[in-house]
């Protein structure tokens, strides 16, 4: 690596640092103020603060930011440097564009694999911690107020329950389905099924069991039943920001429980799976972008450059936000969602690159 290629790549890293962590505290801040009648109400200590809500949401925020701080620490770093007629000289000097491009492609890439393990497997864990906290301090108590419960644990077998007490952890008029092709081949109905937590299975009393053959049909009355079943009360809990709480393992796993059982409520785990692979070649398209915006010395002063980099980072983020949005009422697909963003970012910088002379 030649001298010029430290010397970028280390303003650019360190740039992006010193902007990560200023646009972090802001957000931080904003965060506290909206918060803080909460905090006040439940008496919430201030090292619980600090130490379970705070520190695990700093690394959160510099994920959720870094679209926005690549852009800006890349435009910033450029927009000086040809202030300072340095670019000039380079390209002087008989340094191709592409050429000059390589180191901030280098600290993209170490920004972009950095990240990528930050979202597969530290940040997740880190909002467990932060989300718990949300729920018990900061949102309302949740309450479970679905009906006509119908969930797939296997194959061939269904389950239906009319209500479900998320406290009491007790299902009411259950039913299961056991479907063979069309038919309907066994049929277990009780008033009630609860969880045992000591057994770790499900309890049901003065239960039904029909089995089918044919036209023939078979009538068992139980007393108590304990059943092994494809679900837990866990599935039924808060799923308030249950996607940003699972490392990719975790998520591709439930992803694939939820494709088992049936259930069409998987398009936010979805985007976000696909969300987390996107998220490093966005950094590394809106690196090259923010170079070519900003390596010609401009007349408006670094000031104007970093102004177009504020706003073409935006608008990166309304068209992750817009997609989402139709990603989960099922206009777009989840992996277009996801992707989409980077491509037309891709388009827009392959044009840039062609006609901005340089």
């Amino acid at each position: 690596m030649k001298l010029i290629d430290k010397y970028i790549l280390k303003k650019f890293l360190t740039t992006y640092v010193f902007t990560v962590l200023i646009m972090v505290a802001v957000i931080l801040v904003i965060d506290f103020t909206e918060k803080n009648d909460d905090f006040i109400k439940h008496n919430v200590p201030i090292s619980e603060i600090i130490f379970d809500y705070y520190i695990h949401l700093i690394p959160f925020y510099a994920n959720m930011l870094s679209p926005i701080t690549v852009f800006i620490a890349t435009v910033f770093v450029t927009s000086k440097m040809a202030s300072h007629t340095e670019i000039v000289a380079i390209l002087s000097g008989g340094v191709s564009f592409k050429r000059f491009l390589v180191p901030y492609l280098i600290g993209a890439t170490i920004i972009g694999a950095l990240i990528f393990g930050l979202i597969g497997w530290v940040i997740p864990n880190s909002n467990k911690e932060s989300v718990a906290f949300q729920v018990k301090y900061v949102k309302s108590p949740f309450t479970y107020d679905k009906r006509n419960i119908h969930v797939k644990i296997a194959p061939d077998t269904y389950v239906y329950m009319e209500s479900y007490n998320v406290t009491a952890h007790v299902g009411y008029n259950f039913a299961i389905e056991e479907i063979k092709g069309t038919n309907l081949s066994k049929k277990l109905t009780a008033s009630s099924v609860q969880w045992n937590p000591e057994r770790q299975k499900w309890s049901v009393d003065r239960y039904t069991l029909r089995t089918f053959d044919g036209e023939n049909e078979s009538i068992y009355h139980g007393g108590a039943l304990d059943t092994t079943l494809n679900m837990r009360p866990k599935d039924f809990e808060s799923t308030y920001k249950l996607e940003q709480t699972m490392t990719l393992p975790e998520l591709n796993s439930f992803i694939q429980e939820k494709i088992n059982r049936g259930a069409d409520d998987i398009e936010t785990y979805l985007i976000e799976k696909y969300e987390r692979y996107s998220y490093p070649f966005a950094i590394i398209i809106l690196t090259v972008i923010g170079v070519i915006v900003s390596a010609r010395k401009a007349r408006g002063g670094v000031g104007m450059q970093i102004a177009l980099g504020f706003f073409l980072a935006f608008v990166f983020i309304i068209f992750v936000i817009t997609s989402r949005s139709l990603a989960q009422v099922g206009d777009l697909d989840p992996m277009y969602a996801a992707w989409v963003p980077s491509i037309i970012f891709t388009g827009i910088g392959f044009l840039l690159y062609r006609y901005i002379p340089r």
